[in-house]
């Protein structure tokens, strides 16, 4: 069973939430106080990271994650949820929506991509790709942190913000990063440009104003599917980081409607 978290009353309906890369459950911390009058929370710490173990993964690793995660709810009886997750937490999340699609009430992604289609595209990602995991296994992991942040989708966070994440991912190991990331590369991942065409709950897309990368993925997703976008102002690319109180008022609002 993966680490996990539970956060509010079980009777209410369950929220099941899962971080990005380098991060672990408590990335979710600042917004169960708005979260729990509405949900049962479940913060689970994805292989690798937080508390839970490593996983010896295939070359793609996204099935048995997401079977690993299906298994943990299973274990607390949970049996529907609404599912939200960011980045790498969110592509996971749509192998989950695929693979058992009858446990989800709603897909809830934030700054998640559905896949590359073109083969270059995904052989340019697989070199990039293996150029971090190789620095994983050769700097510190302050090193390797000091880079990561320096990737043009987090331009928009301060030297202060980006001192504060560092900080805070510091206590990570790189092996147990390391066994994760590369089998859960955007370059292993499936094309789920569909996906929200192909189950029955709602599919939501929630993206920063100022990430022009991933608001331009977001337009061109609904262009060609029924999933839902929602433009967070004064925010990038870690939208709940930047505004909490905006994500959870949206969040809340598309699974349970006005409230206020």
């Amino acid at each position: 069973m993966l680490a996990l978290s539970c956060h509010g009353d079980n009777t209410k309906p369950a929220l099941v939430m899962l971080h990005g890369f380098l991060g672990d459950k408590s990335d979710w911390s600042d917004l169960l106080r708005e979260l729990t009058q509405y949900f049962y929370c479940v913060c689970i710490d994805l292989p690798g990271h937080g508390k839970s173990e490593t996983m010896t993964l295939e070359t793609s690793g996204f099935v048995q994650v997401a079977n690993a995660i299906q298994l943990s709810l299973s274990q607390l009886n949970i049996s529907k949820y609404h599912l939200l997750g960011y980045s790498l937490g969110g592509r996971i999340a749509m192998h989950i929506a695929k693979l058992h699609y009858e446990n989800l009430l709603s897909l809830n992604l934030e700054s998640a991509h559905p896949g590359l289609i073109n083969n270059n595209d995904k052989a340019s990602r697989l070199k990039n790709d293996k150029q971090w995991s190789y620095k994983l296994s050769t700097q510190t992991i302050e090193s390797f942190l000091v880079d990561w942040y320096q990737q043009g989708v987090f331009a928009e966070l301060s030297t202060s913000a980006i001192d504060n994440l560092v900080e805070k991912r510091r206590d990570n190991h790189p092996q147990s990063l390391q066994s994760i990331y590369l089998p859960t590369s955007l370059a292993q991942q499936e094309n789920l440009w569909q996906l929200p065409n192909q189950v029955e709950f709602v599919c939501h897309y929630y993206v920063g104003d100022k990430d022009c990368k991933f608001a331009d993925l977001a337009k061109r997703w609904q262009n060609v599917s029924s999933i839902k976008v929602h433009t967070i102002k004064n925010a990038g690319h870690n939208v709940h980081l930047a505004a909490p109180a905006s994500f959870c008022q949206q969040l809340v609002y598309q699974l349970i409607g006005n409230h206020k």
